[in-house]
């Protein structure tokens, strides 16, 4: 049986890849921090007891600050597979809590590069970069487009991805990067465009909000959905010999697009109720980003089967269902279609939104 470590796997990402790598039937371990508060939404739906035999999903408390309990916790595992999914993830917020972003999000990654080598394990790497490198860097963005990072997330991201290429190629270590683009989910967190959107929508057509609050409506991003994304992360540490992809779905929009989408699919005109509030500006603004996954489709298989406007209907239900409304449906329908047994509906937004409930059911 492969064993995996997740960082961050109380995160959209983490939740999503923990539910694959068990379907997979693999050990999974996550590394969560000690909160006075539950932080474990996301994952209480699949939480098993330690304490039970077959258990196959364990949580450890602790810090990616701390080298020392880095060093034990890979000394006493010894994964098979780490996939680094935790940091300070938010653009916005990195550009007030710098130090605190770069420690995290730039000093984490090499706490765990080292620990891995000097405890001599065989584990396999995995290190969420992200589109944010490439900042200004004219689209699309490849494996081969010349990073220019516009905040402090992308700049921590930056360093991370060039010290995982530099325990690859120094230490011989098996350490890769998926650059991965914009993936959205139902399980976003809150506080980021697209969620605040979906949830906005869910608020107004309940009547417990009229007005959304927005910043940069032009920027344009390439979206995708995240369940695709982590299938990408556990591909790209598949092959023989570690190496770097750029994962995306090679399609633009932009935000305004984005909330169109959204409002439309509700029967609501988002004119009537988004305004814009200069306090979510960035000082730095990245204007375009593009996957060019050319690389993933041609060496890994990997390519995106959700679109644009299947996203926005997959989390404006989701929100709708969430906020005890009866949803359109047709999100619903696309995972059905699309997306493997792991990942549809029930599993993805029914068994959550009962887990923070208190309803949860194995």
């Amino acid at each position: 049986m492969k064993r995996a470590l997740i960082t961050g796997i109380t995160g959209q990402d983490g939740s999503y890849l923990a539910e694959l790598l068990l379907s997979k039937g693999y050990e999974v371990h996550g590394i969560i921090r000690r909160a006075s508060t539950f932080n474990t939404s996301r994952i209480d739906h699949i939480y098993q007891d330690p304490n039970q035999a077959g258990t196959k999903l364990f949580l450890h408390h602790g810090d990616l600050s701390s080298t020392e309990w880095i060093l034990n916790l890979i000394y006493s595992l010894a994964p098979d597979e780490l996939y680094h999914l935790a940091a300070q993830s938010h653009v916005k917020v990195s550009f007030d809590i710098p130090e605190y972003t770069g420690d995290v999000t730039g000093l984490g990654t090499i706490r765990l590069l080292e620990a891995i080598r000097r405890s001599g394990a065989k584990t396999r790497f995995y290190q969420a970069s992200s589109s944010e490198m490439f900042g200004s860097a004219p689209p699309p963005q490849s494996e081969t487009t010349v990073f220019q990072p516009r905040s402090p997330y992308a700049a921590a991201k930056l360093y991370a991805y060039w010290m995982t290429r530099t325990y690859r190629e120094g230490y011989h270590l098996y350490a890769a990067n998926g650059i991965l683009f914009n993936h959205e989910s139902p399980r976003r967190g809150e506080t980021f465009l697209t969620r605040k959107v979906t949830r906005g929508v869910a608020a107004i057509l309940a009547g417990k909000q009229d007005t959304l609050y927005l910043g940069n409506l032009d920027a344009r991003r390439d979206w995708g959905y995240a369940p695709e994304y982590v299938e990408a992360m556990w591909q790209i540490l598949q092959p023989d010999a570690a190496d770097d992809y750029v994962i995306g779905t090679g399609e633009t929009h932009s935000v305004r697009e984005f909330v169109e989408a959204a409002f439309a699919y509700a029967g609501l005109d988002w004119q009537k109720h988004v305004k814009t509030a200069e306090k979510y500006l960035r000082p730095l603004e990245v204007d375009v980003l593009i996957a060019d996954a050319s690389k993933a489709r041609t060496k890994l298989g990997w390519q995106s089967k959700i679109g644009f406007r299947d996203l926005v209907a997959i989390m404006v239900d989701a929100d709708v269902e969430a906020a005890g409304l009866k949803p359109r449906g047709e999100g619903k329908a696309i995972l059905e279609q699309k997306i493997g047994h792991w990942n549809r509906w029930q599993n993805s937004v029914t068994r959550m939104v009962q887990a923070v409930s208190g309803q949860a059911s194995q």
